[in-house]
């Protein structure tokens, strides 16, 4: 029977000390806010801060917050008292879950022009694909055809469709950051990392 490896940042960051009195906040929880703001490009307590008060209804799916959002005074005092130490051994025992979970794959979805394929005197637009590239094994296990750029957002889907992504990382560029390609990864038991841009 396999082991059930846990890849939750709250699993990995609730078993640091806190050594406050009586906190309002879980270190956990606060934690789990501070890397999910890091990585979502957030570089400064204030930008950490904001990010969580835009994404609040997001992160109370799946953390308790009963106070709303700590301040980004509480923020700046955690990341200030914690043990930075135990914070690198929590971080490092997260991502290796997360290697062993997905088997160390990650998925990217990428559209590319295929070189060579225009032809300006015969009126030939340029051939371009998505495709689905498997990083630990180094093979592409699938591509779509798409007419224009702009129709990789309808492509994605259909590629995702015929990939069996349970439990693998899927990473676009920002032209796939859709809601409904983020619901059909979850819906195919699948994680993702979707790049955003301010437009």
């Amino acid at each position: 029977m396999e082991q059930d490896i846990k890849i939750s940042i709250i699993d990995h960051f609730s078993a640091m000390d806190d050594i406050r009195r009586k906190p309002l906040y879980s270190l956990g929880e606060i934690l789990t806010i501070v890397i999910c703001a890091v990585i979502a490009g957030a570089d400064s307590v204030i930008g950490i801060y904001k990010w969580a008060e835009q994404y609040e209804d997001w992160l109370k799916k799946f953390l308790e917050l009963p106070y709303g959002i700590p301040s980004h005074d509480t923020i700046s005092r955690i990341l200030s008292i914690m043990n930075p130490r135990e914070f690198e051994q929590a971080f490092v025992n997260w991502t290796n879950a997360v290697f062993q979970k997905t088997k160390g794959d990650i998925i990217p979805i990428d559209g590319k022009i295929v070189r060579g394929s225009y032809d300006s005197n015969a009126g030939i637009p340029a051939i371009n694909v998505v495709g689905a590239y498997s990083t630990a094994n180094n093979v592409l296990l699938g591509h779509v055809k798409t007419e224009t750029k702009s129709n990789e957002i309808t492509a994605i889907p259909e590629l995702l469709n015929l990939l069996d992504i349970k439990g693998y990382i899927i990473t676009i560029d920002a032209i796939g950051c859709q809601t409904k390609i983020a619901a059909d990864i979850i819906d195919k038991k699948g994680d993702y990392v979707l790049a955003v841009k301010d437009n």
